[in-house]
């Protein structure tokens, strides 16, 4: 039933476009400041965060680009997403390995504070898809996205404490491990998604 009030009506297409493109403006400026700070304070956790931003970005243009697009597209778009989203998880996971051997100690306050900063643009764009949740395939696919970047931004503060309390850089490279692996959970919902949508189109 569409008149039950169970949940929120889809947003519309001039919605959805203002909602995408605020979401891929400011992932992808994210993406360019925690790749810098990880790169800088070498840091496992921001690196993998800020990888995951730039894989949102890319997420959000082509939830954007299918908007006007038939199911079957949309659905072709989600599964995209999950299969990119996958990619960079098997990445993440052989990053971490590297820099277990070839590692040093990350800079903690930096950590901590980029990823607040993360996790404050990550919030507003969660609340930007809010409506869309429970919408089409390549809406959802982009919320679920955005519900594993609170997470990971999250984790990577949590890191940053036991950076500093600890001095062991190995926190780090539990939490970018950490990290990787649920990014491929939620490419794993992403993908499975998708395919039951192709498969009612």
């Amino acid at each position: 039933m569409t008149d039950c009030g169970c949940s929120p009506p889809p947003l519309d297409n001039a919605a959805q476009r203002r909602a995408l493109r605020i979401a891929l403006a400011l992932n992808a400026a994210m993406f360019v400041v925690e790749l810098t700070a990880g790169v800088l304070v070498k840091s496992t956790g921001l690196i993998a965060d800020g990888l995951d931003m730039l894989s949102d970005a890319a997420v959000y243009l082509v939830a954007l680009l299918a908007i006007n697009a038939s199911a079957r597209t949309k659905a072709n778009a989600a599964l995209f997403s999950g299969i990119a989203l996958l990619v960079l998880g098997l990445g993440l996971l052989v990053e971490v390995a590297r820099r277990f051997f070839a590692g040093s100690l990350p800079g903690g306050v930096t950590m901590i504070a980029v990823s607040m900063l993360a996790l404050a643009v990550n919030l507003v764009v969660l609340r930007l898809l809010a409506h869309q949740r429970e919408g089409e395939v390549h809406m959802r696919a982009a919320w679920i996205f955005t519900r594993a970047d609170v997470v990971a931004n999250a984790a990577v503060i949590a890191s940053g404490l036991a950076v500093m309390v600890s001095g062991s850089r190995y926190f780090d490279l539990v939490v970018g491990a950490a990290i990787g692996l649920y990014v491929m959970r939620e490419a794993a919902e992403i993908i499975a998604d998708a395919r039951e949508s192709r498969s009612e189109t």
